[in-house]
């Protein structure tokens, strides 16, 4: 389902947007999502240099013991053999292991 949502952009903007884009709402809706998808990209860079206090215990784990801590039936979510091994080192952030 789709909203209309109204929004003030300034006139020489629209114009330069005309210029390239027929379908002007086609154009704002991609740059939104692209908008999004960049600051939920910086925001997991945020959080992967500084977790959460409340998941260091999870970070300091690992992936062995968070795996064995799934319930029956749910150890098949993660390949342990895909990707590398890290670990968090608090000030330093993750670092690979081996």
């Amino acid at each position: 389902m789709n909203e209309r949502v109204t929004v003030t952009i300034p006139e020489e903007l629209v114009r330069d947007i005309d210029r390239r884009e027929r379908n002007r709402s086609r154009f704002i809706l991609q740059a939104v999502q692209n908008e999004l998808q960049r600051r939920r990209k910086e925001e997991l860079r945020r959080s992967l240099h500084a977790p959460h206090p409340e998941s260091e215990h999870l970070a300091q784990a690992g992936t062995a013991d968070w795996i064995g801590s799934l319930p029956e039936g749910d150890d098949d979510l993660v390949d342990v053999k895909a990707g590398a091994g890290v670990r968090w080192v608090p000030g330093q952030g993750w670092l690979e292991e081996g």
